[in-house]
């Protein structure tokens, strides 16, 4: 572990355990404060509860009083017996008695009975049919005009049942809002078997709202529910039809009882009564109930405020006189490289170790700078000599075998092809020369080999051919002097040399973006250890008895373009010998 990571190592072992305690001193205030409260809206639940289900036990109780009444119990719609006059009278005598149920007994919001009969022969045409939530009656209807929910009634014989009714007759146009939540239940005939009607007990949902609106919760909703959460009556006018409650308000096996749950951001206190298909449930959210923590929060914070302030400023204290010029001087170290220049040594303001750690590393990195451009002096120097040596020993070579040929040609001839021997060898000297330069172009290389060539070709009376294939993009790429005479040289000599005019010698080049290639290839028949060849040429101490021309080429390319270039030997499968020559693919204002 550096400094740096352990300087933020101490700094988060000093912060770290004041946050802990706050985060959990503030957690456990939270959970004790949230179990109280809960507490408290268990039983205010269990009495807001009591009072909804006394209401509808009051109605349950009405409607078997109604149940049993004689006048509901003689209503027979399909009788023939009955007049018309008998039928009003009956109609106007169940109207009375339902509207009396119907009266508000005391400032609470009524609640409305009416009673619905079947009447597919229509023999209370008189009746009308308007039902609304805010009042009572007595109707009857036909097919056309059945309620959706009268068939659900009937089926559960004669059990009442709470159920949120949108319509209760067939909607039409223009009919206001008949949504209401109804007590329901099938009147069913003591006398005989069969169904007179259903009585609806209609503007519940306001009933049952008053009761929920004794009760203040901090932001919180109240919802009255059936078993299936469906919603039948809310503190709040705009709700989702569907309470959702969280997976753990699941009840199990429990048919009655008082839960709670508290979730991440809402209290949920459950009433339930699953044998009556009713649920109280008190939605209060947590931000409501933890604004009481908040002045002690905002103390506590205070202070880690302060406490972090501190100890911020001693790691910044820390971190500028110790930090900062540590990583200036990793930042030196690691981007420096020797013979890059060295900037300037920090003023050492301080006398302390890392002062002078500093200003050491300066000079160490100044001191070598200075030995590796002593050696860089040094290695052109070497390589300088190294060249100067090789030239000096291919020159005379050069001479040597020029002035053989010239000898053996003015010995059988005039003195008229020796003049013009003379003036090849006076080409091959210039070429040699080139004004100082060690690089020159292939077209330069070539016409010096060409000015050997035919002084070859004048000593051995022409029998042997040359081919020269180069292309012309080419001749202007530069090329170590005199390196294709002594290539050509060996090819005559241990090559074509007695073969007479079936002797051939190609001379080509070919190249690429980055390398250029330049083989030179006879078709002479001695047998040849290539490999040895190839070992000889890159061995730092070859034997003395191998040649040092051709060994002389190899190690000027490499010293002028670097180990990657140099030459190579290799046969050729139709017979002879092939030199490849890699040299990097330069001109005269690059490779120079």
């Amino acid at each position: 572990m550096n400094v740096k990571q352990q300087l933020i190592l101490l700094f988060l072992v000093m912060i770290i355990p004041l946050f802990v305690l706050n985060a959990y001193g503030n957690y456990r205030a939270g959970q004790i404060l949230k179990r109280h409260v809960t507490n408290a809206y268990i039983e205010l639940n269990k009495q807001n509860f009591k009072l909804i289900s006394r209401d509808i036990e009051a109605i349950n109780k009405v409607s078997s009083t109604v149940f049993q009444n004689s006048l509901l119990q003689q209503l027979n719609p399909v009788s023939t017996e009955e007049t018309v006059l008998e039928r009003v009278k009956n109609y106007e005598n169940l109207e009375k008695f339902l509207a009396t149920y119907s009266q508000a007994s005391d400032e609470r919001e009524p609640l409305y009975y009416s009673l619905y009969v079947y009447d597919p022969l229509n023999t209370y045409s008189f009746a009308p049919f308007y039902p609304g939530p805010r009042k009572s009656g007595v109707y009857f209807f036909a097919d056309e005009e059945k309620p959706e929910w009268f068939n659900e009634a009937i089926e559960k014989k004669g059990r009442g049942y709470l159920r949120l009714v949108e319509h209760l007759s067939p909607p039409t146009k223009g009919q206001s809002s008949q949504k209401t939540l109804a007590y329901i239940r099938a009147i069913n005939s003591i006398y005989k078997n069969g169904t007179i009607g259903v009585l609806v007990v209609t503007n519940l949902d306001a009933r049952i709202g008053e009761s929920l609106g004794t009760v203040s919760l901090p932001e919180g909703e109240l919802f009255f529910t059936d078993g299936e959460n469906r919603v039948l009556a809310a503190s709040t006018p705009e709700h989702e039809a569907v309470l959702s409650l969280p997976a753990e308000a699941n009840s199990g096996d429990s048919m009655i009882g008082v839960m709670d749950v508290i979730t991440d951001k809402f209290i949920y206190v459950i009433n339930y009564n699953y044998v009556l298909q009713q649920k109280l449930v008190y939605k209060v959210p947590l931000q409501a109930l933890l604004q009481q923590q908040n002045e002690i929060k905002q103390v506590i914070q205070l202070i880690s405020i302060v406490y972090f302030a501190v100890g911020l400023f001693i790691l910044l204290y820390f971190w500028r006189s110790l930090m900062t010029p540590l990583q200036r001087l990793v930042y030196f170290v690691r981007r420096y490289e020797p013979g890059n220049v060295v900037p300037e040594t920090p003023r050492r303001g301080r006398n302390d170790e890392i002062s002078v750690l500093i200003y050491t590393i300066h000079d160490m990195a100044r001191r070598l700078n200075a030995l590796v451009h002593y050696k860089y002096t040094m290695d052109l120097k070497q390589k300088e000599s190294q060249l100067q040596i090789l030239y000096q020993q291919i020159n005379p070579h050069l001479l040597y075998n020029t002035l053989e040929s010239i000898y053996w040609k003015s010995a059988m001839e005039g003195n008229t092809a020796s003049a013009e021997m003379i003036k090849e060898l006076s080409k091959l000297m210039k070429i040699s020369l080139s004004r100082g330069r060690e690089l020159i172009t292939l077209e330069e290389e070539l016409e010096h080999a060409s000015a050997y060539i035919k002084l070859q070709q004048h000593r051995y009376e022409y029998q042997f051919r040359i081919f020269i294939d180069i292309p012309e993009e080419l001749l202007p790429a530069v090329i170590p002097k005199i390196t294709l005479q002594p290539i050509i040289e060996n090819a005559i000599i241990h090559g074509v040399k007695h073969m007479g005019e079936d002797g051939e010698i190609w001379i080509s080049a070919s190249g690429d973006e980055k390398n250029m290639y330049i083989c030179i290839e006879d078709n002479g028949y001695k047998t040849v250890d290539y490999e040895m060849i190839n070992r000889l040429l890159n061995e730092e101490n070859p034997h003395p008895a191998f040649g040092y021309g051709i060994r002389n080429i190899n190690q000027r390319i490499k010293l002028h373009f670097g180990a990657a270039y140099g030459l190579s030997y290799s046969g050729r499968s139709e017979g002879g010998t092939k030199v490849m020559l890699h040299l990097p693919k330069s001109f005269q204002g690059q490779g120079e």
